[in-house]
């Protein structure tokens, strides 16, 4: 069983690397279509902006492999920029994005007291999904982001948290799994769903 971590020049990859290699788990980092074909499991981690993002991706046929794994029911795992550019929109640059999951990325609105970018840690209120087998509904877990999934229906959103506003922290569909929060960056509960992810999904 092997992973692939790709890398789309997006920011962020190290980390995610040291918690795979904590957990023991084998894995690969390529932004090399074929080689990331070859795994069983899929991880789209980073930080960044959506339209460079997406001209990455586009411009490497690794667009066309996300999609191909969706399609083919392969387990994915997208964080925090990879947990926007699984949807349809997003109002970053006003960007087309993969398309996997129905609906849009939308900028947090002025709030007086809240400051943007949504930085540090707050509380992730779950669902009963298998990627939080072992967490606490409302463990605390590390953000860094400015814009948040809408998803267009409720089911997709596996968990919530308040910044303002109640948003989807977490979307899934089908073998797809996103999370706007970095797991490799928030302790022990982080690292038990990346464990779920790695040997449980």
């Amino acid at each position: 069983m092997t992973i692939g971590v790709m890398d789309y020049k997006a920011g962020n990859i190290r980390s995610v690397e040291t918690a795979l290699r904590y957990l023991g788990a084998r894995f690969i980092v390529s932004g090399e279509p074929e080689a990331l074909a070859a795994c069983d499991k899929l991880i789209i981690p980073g930080d960044g902006e959506a339209q460079a993002a997406m001209s990455v991706l586009n411009a490497s046929g690794l667009a066309g492999l996300v999609r191909d794994f969706f399609s083919a029911g392969r387990p994915i795992l997208g964080i925090c920029i990879g947990c926007q550019i699984v949807m349809e929109h997003s109002e970053e640059r006003d960007t087309a994005c993969l398309g996997l999951v129905p609906g849009e990325v939308l900028r947090f609105p002025p709030t007086p007291g809240l400051k943007i970018p949504h930085m540090g840690w707050n509380a992730v209120r779950h669902t009963n999904h298998p990627i939080f087998t072992g967490v606490r509904s409302g463990e605390p877990c590390f953000f860094v982001h400015s814009y948040y999934p809408k998803p267009r229906e409720a089911a997709y959103a596996i968990a919530h948290t308040e910044y303002g506003l109640d948003f989807a922290s977490a979307v899934a569909h089908g073998s797809l799994i996103a999370l706007q929060f970095h797991p490799e960056k928030s302790a022990a509960a982080g690292i038990t769903m990346l464990e779920n992810f790695a040997r449980r999904l």
